[in-house]
């Protein structure tokens, strides 16, 4: 088996240790971060609208609740704090795709795939139209992103990807003008499908904007339990403050367990590490160049992707990607030492000039995978229940869309979004334990050898996009 970049030019392991000596763990999108704290619930009170989960899809289902018909009750019910979970600890990418990419796009939803490709650069537009019109601050940039090859064998299909306007390729030269690092073989500029935000004050800033349009925000208020029995009846939410009765209910509870037991393995719980930089000096940007500041991610199975922030630090993440028996999510899972080591070799594989730069932060979030890749909807309970889930690690602008198309099939609208083969299929579950979690392991063994063979995907992973099974993060 063949090694790869990352193997072949190892920094020096005291270079690693070095690197992340004092690093904190915590998500830096949350620390000192200015936002608005919300009572815990208590009491019986009745509401057109229940959203369970204060992250991204929630606050968006809520606000655009509201953005239709201002009359409405709506609650948002929060287990710990705004943004806590997943959208307070992502990357910050904000990606047009509703497929997770146009590979599984095209190879899922062959016959709408061009029209799911302009309804996700629709919702972009408009969340960035939305983030202007009510001033959140959330540092959006529409840098667009950058493709790395790093391996010889993924030059080609970053080259046919080009097309001189929206999607700009570079050969080695050209990608190296582009950010310096002697990994990079080519790449791909896509320029108009992604931008950069904080995370954090994304979420505190949609949060706020609910509060605004009259929504009211509950944290600390984990739901136990749905009960809906009664058919005429509000759906009942139970809690350890009281009970919330609703006509209609959003469940937006991305990788934690789902309040609908048909769903519970319809997505799998996928831890992927962080590490953020101290600040770079002016002299460390230069060595680098980057001066259009695009999101960058390489094209390996297991990959990196990568940005800068408003002051100029630099986050990277990925590649590891863990997934715990019996799809457990423990605070303890986060700091995993073995992680964070590789990343930062792999950091300064990749800018070896940047060698001295220490990690202020390192941390770890959950990410709710999917075998389709791509987030699935649905509707429960005699269409009194909403459901979206499935992300797999690209939700930022799709959480918007989600959260709309919950909103049409809650109210009844006749929308486009409700034809979509996309929005009326749903994936395969994965199998139960301990099925899932060997052949999870197999999987990610299988996905590993491919990046060691030059892309050759192996029968095991051939019969696995046969059968439209898969697993990312």
């Amino acid at each position: 088996m063949g090694s790869t970049v990352f193997e072949r030019l190892r920094p020096d392991p005291r270079v690693v240790a070095e690197s992340l000596e004092g690093s904190r763990l915590s998500p830096f999108w949350l620390e000192g971060l200015s936002a608005t704290s919300f009572p815990v619930y208590s009491g019986t009170d009745l509401w057109d609208l229940a959203v369970v989960g204060g992250g991204y899809t929630g606050l968006w289902t809520a606000l655009q609740a509201k953005e239709r018909d201002p009359s409405l009750r709506v609650v948002v019910l929060e287990g710990k704090t705004i943004g806590h979970a997943a959208s307070g600890r992502n990357g910050g990418f904000v990606e047009a795709t509703l497929t997770h990419g146009e590979a599984n796009g095209q190879s899922r939803f062959p016959q709408e795939y061009e029209r799911l490709d302009q309804l996700g650069l629709e919702n972009l537009d408009e969340l960035e139209a939305t983030i202007s019109r009510l001033g959140i601050d959330c540092d959006f940039e529409r840098t667009g992103s950058l493709s790395v090859a790093t391996e010889d064998y993924q030059v080609d299909e970053l080259r046919r990807a080009h097309n001189g306007s929206t999607e700009i390729f570079f050969d080695t030269d050209g990608i190296r003008e582009q950010v310096a690092s002697p990994t990079y073989l080519a790449g791909l500029w896509s320029t108009r499908s992604t931008a950069i935000v904080n995370p954090g004050k994304l979420a505190a800033g949609l949060a706020k904007a609910c509060a605004d349009a009259g929504v009211e925000i509950f944290e600390r208020s984990p739901v136990k339990h749905l009960d809906s029995e009664l058919l005429d009846s509000p759906v009942t939410l139970a809690l350890d403050g009281g009970f919330v009765r609703a006509d209609k209910v959003a469940l937006a509870t991305n990788a934690y367990p789902s309040l609908l037991a048909r769903f519970r393995l319809h997505t799998v719980p996928v831890y992927d590490y962080v590490l953020m930089t101290e600040p770079l000096t002016d002299a460390q940007l230069t060595s680098i160049g980057w001066n259009e500041r695009q999101g960058v991610a390489d094209s390996a199975n297991q990959f990196h992707y990568y940005r800068l922030t408003a002051d100029n630090r630099i986050l990277w993440g990925g590649y590891d990607a863990i997934y715990h028996y019996g799809g457990r999510i423990r605070s303890s899972y986060e700091d995993r030492t073995e992680s964070y080591q590789r990343l930062a070799s792999h950091f300064f594989t990749t800018f070896p000039q940047l060698e001295g730069l220490k990690f202020s932060h390192r941390w770890a979030g959950v990410i709710d995978t999917s075998t389709r890749f791509c987030a699935f909807y649905s509707l429960a309970r005699q269409g009194r229940v909403a459901y979206a889930a499935g992300f797999t690690g690209l939700g930022v602008a799709a959480t918007r869309f989600a959260a709309n198309v919950m909103l049409d099939l809650l109210f009844g609208e006749k929308s486009e979004r409700l034809t979509l083969e996309l929005v009326q299929s749903l994936p395969a579950p994965f199998p139960p334990e301990p099925a899932a979690y060997l052949g999870i392991q197999a999987t990610r063994r299988a996905l590993n050898k491919a990046d060691h063979e030059d892309g050759r995907r192996s029968p095991f992973l051939q019969t696995l996009d046969l059968l439209g099974l898969g697993f990312d993060s």
